[in-house]
Formats: structure tokens, sequence, C-alpha cells
């Protein structure tokens, strides 16, 4: 079926996304560039312009012709670009007839039609879907979380005279293969790529308010700041948790609110391990701040006994008896399958964390800067933790970020609770 519905109230361009609107005109002096690329800051306006300029260069230049549309996921692409797109289009008078099944979208104006499909690109499995699939240009939202061997293949397909490519990304590190082979090498020479290149900052969407970049900027802090505020292909070095400070971010027994267990809500997070650490954070959630007040951390290198699952349920049992009141839910290492298991027999609310690692980390740095985490000062371990917890340096010279592992499991459990059980509203405000 075909729709054509005017949902849609443009919004001033800023001259940054005007330049990608009509970089490809053919008045425009770099009209001969092969691609473009549009980094920086986020909401920044970037993915507004580029996925509304793909369109339309597609529909002024090609009829009958195939093109991609790639997120991190088919389903992320949906949400954070498709939905404000058809939108876009329906109102400058485009016809669009969406097949769901084939992740397709037949896009029509006047006698002009063409085919643009979507495709996720988060792991390098990915590569396998576009092969085999001729194209006249491909558009790249978030680049910079897709695989190489995806975008080589995507880009590889582009076989169709005068088929540009258009990339879109917030920066990540500065040995990160998208910055080191692409946007290093953008220049029209010998061993350049020839694509337009633009930077942009908040202030290039010209539709926020004050009061929203404020919002914006309020949920980073260290070098997720530096990225996504700044726009910057910045390290990740060092301590992971710099912002941290003794003095805003720890309490003792004494300093701790009085009626902090009978307002807050009590929760358990886990990081599970048999030769590694085990971990249990008894967490107290006032709906404001999480109040890390007591931990369980059993090393059985140190102690030179292993534990059975059994076995860790009982001090986990002895552990919640501490005090008297039941935990909402438990939170548990995603991959220990069986202590899952073990807790839900024993009759505890069981959620299986979501361990994603760089976003985790972010939003735990947000807290933490914010002095919406405190720590009780009893909790040697995840202090200790805490200082240690480092960039591994070696893998961001192969263009990869994660944390050293090692002295990692109370940053783990804490991770795994921020990410799983704290709700976004709560990092703006």
């Amino acid at each position: 079926m075909i729709q054509n519905r005017a949902l849609f109230s443009f919004q001033p361009f800023s001259q940054k996304q005007k330049k990608v609107l009509t970089w490809w005109l053919p008045d425009s002096p770099v009209k001969d560039c092969s691609g473009i690329i549009a980094d920086g800051a986020i909401r920044s306006g970037k993915t507004v312009s580029m996925s509304l300029s793909f369109v339309i260069f597609a529909m002024q230049n090609f009829e009958y012709k195939n093109f991609a549309m790639c997120g991190k996921t088919i389903g992320s692409f949906r949400r954070n670009v498709l939905l404000i797109l058809k939108s876009m289009l329906y109102t400058i008078g485009y016809q669009l007839e969406e097949h769901r099944a084939d992740n397709m979208i037949e896009i029509k104006r006047n006698s002009v039609t063409n085919y643009f499909y979507i495709f996720g690109g988060k792991d390098e499995r990915s590569q396998d879907l576009i092969q085999g699939l001729s194209l006249a240009s491909v558009f790249f939202d978030e680049v910079a979380l897709m695989p190489e061997s995806f975008v080589n293949q995507a880009t590889g397909r582009c076989s169709e005279k005068g088929s540009k490519f258009w990339f879109n990304c917030n920066p990540e590190g500065p040995f990160h293969w998208f910055k080191t082979n692409w946007i290093d090498k953008r220049e029209n020479n010998e061993k350049g790529k020839n694509l337009f290149y633009l930077h942009f900052t908040m202030e290039d969407n010209i539709s926020l308010s004050e009061e929203i970049k404020k919002r914006y900027q309020n949920m980073y802090a260290g070098v997720f700041y530096l990225r996504y505020i700044l726009g910057k292909w910045v390290l990740a070095d060092g301590v992971i948790y710099s912002m941290f400070s003794e003095e805003r971010n720890t309490y003792t027994n004494q300093s701790r609110p009085h009626d902090l267990k009978t307002k807050a809500r009590r929760y358990i997070s886990c990081d599970y391990g048999t030769m590694n650490p085990c971990v249990f954070l008894d967490i107290w959630d006032d709906g404001e701040t999480i109040w890390i007040d007591n931990e369980y951390y059993y090393d059985s290198r140190i102690q030179k006994v292993q534990k059975s699952d059994n076995r860790y349920g009982d001090d986990f049992d002895k552990f919640v008896a501490l005090e008297n009141v039941a935990p909402s839910w438990v939170v548990v290492d995603p991959s220990a399958v069986n202590f899952e298991t073990e807790l839900k027999n024993r009759h505890y609310r069981v959620k299986s964390a979501d361990n994603s690692v760089l976003e985790g980390i972010r939003l735990v740095a947000t807290m933490i800067d914010k002095g919406r985490i405190k720590v009780n000062v009893k909790c040697v371990n995840w202090l200790k933790e805490i200082k240690g917890y480092v960039w591994n340096t070696k893998l961001q010279e192969h263009g990869k970020e994660e944390p050293l592992k090692m002295g990692d499991h109370a940053m783990d459990a804490t991770r795994y609770f921020v990410k799983t059980m704290i709700p976004n509203r709560r990092f703006a405000k």
C-alpha cells in the first residue's frame, strides 16, 4: 500500500546541515567527491540532514535502482532514523511503500521509483547479508559501531555509475578503524578516498534549546563527554572512573541517611566467579542516588577453596539476611546461568544483567560524576578496584576499547546494576 502522509513540520536547517543537503548538487564545489562523512557530537543534526539528503540524491539521480541504508541493527535504524525520515519525505511529496518482510522501502515521486534496503551491521556475520546486491549508493548511520568487514562489503557493492557513500557517526577512539582508514584518508590524492568531511557540534542543530543542550551535557562525563558532547576522537586512557572522589562518593555508617533503608529499595547485584572472585553488592536506591552499602567478596585463589553454586547460594542467603528487607531484584552476571537458576530455586526475583560494557561504563561514570553513586567505606574491595580499573591500552592500538580484565569484579557488578535497573530519565537530571 502506497503511503503519503505529511506528519513532519520542518525546523530551520543550520549552515552545516545545508551543506549536507546540497554537497552533491551540480553547482557544488565538492560535487565530485566520492562520498561524505559527518561526525561529531550527539544531537547535532547529522542524522536528520544526512538521511534526507541521501534519499533526495537517490531520487534525483537514479531510477529503479537499489540503495542500502545501514544501522547498527535494523531495529535501531528504524527507531533512530526511519521514523523521522519517513515523516520528512511525506511532507515534501514522496510516496512510500514499506515491505517489512524484505526490510525494503519503495519510494516514489512523480514517475521515479527506487528501492531502499535496510541492513544491520552489528557483527562480522552481517557482511553476508549484503553480498550479491548491486547498489547505487549506501548510507551508514552510526558507522563507527559497525565492523569494518561489513562496511567494506557494502561499499564494494556500489557498482552503479555515479554512486556515492554516506557516513554518519559519533567519535570513538583515535585508533578506531573508521578514523584511521576513512577520516584520516579522506583527501583527494593518490592515497586518499576523496570524501567531503563535516564535523558537527550541538551548535549546528539550531532547533535545540539551551535547556536541551544542558540536559545532554549532563548525561556524559570523562572521555564520553569529550567524544559525545565535544565531538573529539580521543583516547580512553588511564583510570576509567577518574572522576571518582572519596569526599563526594563515599560515606560511613554514621553519615548514611538515618531513614535510607526505610525509604529506599534494596537490590543485590552479582558478578559470579569460580576461579575468579565472586562478588555480591548490597545496593539501596532512593530514586536519586544508589548507595552501595555492603559487599561480599570471595576470591577462591586466595582462600584456596573453590565453592559450588550451592555453597555460593548459602552465602547469598546469609548476605541477604544481614538486613531485614528482601531485595526487590537480584541482578546476576548474564554468563552465570547455573547460579541464576540456583537463586531462582531459592525464590529470589532474578534479572540477567545487561552486559553492554561501554554503555554501562558511560552510565556509571555519569552517576559517579554527579555524586549519585555513594559507597560505604567498609566496601574495601570495591574501593580498591575502582583505583585500578583502567583501559586496556594494548587493545586500543587495534581500535578496540575495553577495560583491562583484572580486578574488575565489583566494577562489573556495579555496571550490571546501573545498566539493567536505572531508567534512562535518571541520567538527564
